[in-house]
């Protein structure tokens, strides 16, 4: 029986050109798998078409958007996921969603092999093949730019050779990754990083500096999970999409920065994430409202190491899934709603309640009938500051 590779297919030159690739050096059958994590472009059965007229013996599509916002995004939103503070997980956040469908379709034609596109210098190609093994470890992963020098002069003169139903003509300057929680853009003239974008990087996002009415609205949670907009039911893929278009209308979640990936390399990365960014800036202040101090505390910590684990590719690990845990019962009470303002590229909180709210007006206040009894702050004080005063009486005794 002839031996079966499954690839992850996105319809561009790159993995249309892998299919025959792929099969001359192994002498392997391909089955192409595209996902749509809403990243635009294309209608999926002209994807698929393509797939087929490249040389793929069989080709698969999915419709994945809704299980991506509520299996990926919305953990994502409950653990307020930023990368080094401000990266919220775009591309890290996709790859494990097209995994689990790349293992399913090996798993349906019996093929032994999985390839995807990625290079031998990102994250990308540890998120794939770390994924791959945790669900299916008897599975090989073949990478035809990394295994093959499958370079993109090649790839132009192997897709003319073969008259191979792609365009080759024109190449974006940049390396560009979206789904519907954001886009990523990279190489080209943003290497130098002394240089600043300019307009063209950007798609999801509309000048920040451009003069505009603000946006305000309201975005209501249940339990962590953003319900309503402005009153209106959504799904959670909904809430992406509609906060895409309206804080992406007013510049918010434009980030850029210089990134530690996971392979030891610095990289500099444009993103741009404005419904993810005005999500996780509502999340946030509601958890302030509605979680104890000592468990919002330590669900920082939580959050770090969350991001790192997705950053890194170890969404299937036992450690991500026992966090996974913690973060789902640190949500119970995260109900309410959150008014923002969006304009000038910010999604300012400007208003919030929730009938789990800690927040206590007649402790708060500082006007007269306030029920915090400020006579009891002197001694907890003096007990509070007990051990460091003895310390501070030895060392300045021996100093």
């Amino acid at each position: 029986m002839t031996e079966r590779v499954v690839l992850a297919y996105s319809g561009g030159l790159d993995t249309s050109v892998a299919i025959g690739w792929i099969a001359e050096e192994t002498g392997a059958e391909v089955i192409a798998v595209a996902v749509d994590v809403g990243q635009g472009g294309e209608d999926l059965d002209v994807i698929r078409k393509r797939a087929l007229a490249c040389g793929a013996v069989e080709a698969e599509v999915a419709d994945a958007r809704d299980e991506f916002a509520e299996g990926y995004c919305l953990p994502a939103i409950k653990a307020n996921a930023l990368y080094m503070d401000r990266y919220p997980l775009v591309s890290a956040l996709s790859r494990p969603v097209i995994v689990k469908h790349l293992v399913a379709a090996a798993k349906k034609h019996a093929a032994t092999t999985v390839a995807h596109g990625c290079t031998g210098k990102g994250n990308d190609q540890v998120r794939f093949e770390a994924g791959i093994s945790s669900l299916a470890p008897g599975l090989k992963c073949i990478a035809p730019v990394r295994d093959y020098a499958m370079t993109r002069d090649k790839a132009i003169a192997f897709c003319e050779a073969k008259k191979l139903p792609i365009a080759t003509t024109k190449k974006s300057p940049y390396s560009i990754d979206q789904n519907v929680f954001g886009r990523a853009v990279e190489t080209g003239f943003l290497e130098d990083i002394w240089n600043a974008p300019i307009e063209d990087v950007y798609e999801y996002t509309s000048n920040p500096a451009t003069p505009r009415e603000a946006d305000e609205i309201v975005i209501t949670f249940d339990k962590g999970v953003p319900v309503a907009i402005d009153g209106r039911p959504v799904t959670v893929l909904q809430a992406v999409q509609q906060l895409n278009e309206r804080a992406g209308a007013q510049g918010v979640g434009r980030i850029d920065m210089v990134e530690d990936r996971l392979v030891g390399i610095k990289s500099r990365e444009i993103y741009e994430a404005p419904g993810a960014i005005a999500l996780i800036t509502a999340h946030q202040e509601l958890e302030n409202v509605t979680v104890e101090r000592e468990l919002a505390r330590y669900k920082r910590q939580v959050e770090q190491r969350w991001s790192e684990l997705v950053y890194d590719g170890l969404w299937f690990s036992p450690l991500k899934r026992a966090l996974d845990g913690f973060i789902a019962e640190a949500n119970e009470q995260v109900s309410g709603d959150i008014r923002m303002t969006l304009h000038g590229g910010r999604a300012v909180v400007t208003g919030r309640r929730s009938d789990q709210s800690l927040y206590d007006f007649n402790l708060a206040t500082y006007d007269t009938g306030d029920t915090f009894d400020q006579s009891l702050s002197k001694g907890f004080i003096e007990i509070f500051g007990l051990s460091s005063k003895i310390a501070a009486g030895r060392d300045l005794g021996q100093s």
